[in-house]
């Protein structure tokens, strides 16, 4: 596996450095389901990985071709973010990950589908906000166009001083890592569970355990 060198390292947040997936997805699902028509938990992660609420809104709008409530998006993100204040764990790894990484002179942020009041508080209950500084949270909300558009990469490159070049993308789904490539950036994906087969025919080189990634970065 190729060895990369950054100034600059993109993480996405959801998946990559908080474990908040499977409870989004329970949620989105019972969501989903309140409108009449019913999804499984395993159907919503199918259909809708990685892409912006807003999107899936209107996916889902597609479907039942009608229009949702206007507080169902709202609705959500409430029921949402009362489960996350219970509890929010670290990927496992990515703390120490981290601060060898900063350790190093490495700069990092984190550029998610998600609005910045939910990474806030995700990264604030695990324990993980501490090591990112002040302006370094970025969201697709503050672009046009989320991933896989390049947009939201290109953004957090530009905002925190770095050509796309000196950056890599961290990222564990297909429609982030397909905008890393599109920013021009070098990306990594994460694929705890070893299925990396999707995500490594999108080009990036994959790894398994946050314990590998100061390594691929060309750090000891």
């Amino acid at each position: 596996m190729r060895t990369v060198t950054a100034g600059l390292v993109i993480f996405d947040c959801d998946g990559v450095l908080v474990d908040t997936e499977p409870v989004s997805n329970r949620l989105l699902a019972e969501a989903i389901g309140r409108t009449g028509m019913p999804m499984s938990v395993e159907e919503v992660t199918e259909a809708f990985a990685g892409m912006r609420l807003q999107d899936i809104a209107a996916a889902v709008e597609r479907r039942l071709e009608e229009k949702l409530p206007g507080d169902w998006v709202a609705a959500f993100e409430k029921r949402r973010a009362a489960e996350f204040r219970k509890r929010v764990d670290a990927i496992p790894g990515i703390a120490d990950a981290l601060a060898s990484i900063k350790a190093a002179g490495i700069q990092v942020c984190v550029a998610s589908q998600a609005a910045q009041e939910k990474t806030k508080l995700t990264l604030s209950v695990s324990g993980l906000i501490t090591h990112f500084d002040e302006g370094a949270l970025f969201s697709s909300r503050m672009v046009e166009r989320g991933k896989p558009s390049p947009d939201l990469f290109l953004l957090a490159a530009r905002s925190m001083g770095f050509q796309p070049a000196d950056c890599v993308v961290v990222e564990d789904g297909i429609l982030g890592a397909r905008g890393g490539a599109r920013a021009g950036m070098r990306v990594l994906g994460y694929a705890p569970d070893g299925k990396d087969g999707a995500l490594a025919r999108e080009g990036p080189a994959t790894f398994q355990s946050m314990k590998e990634l100061p390594a691929l970065l060309g750090l000891t």
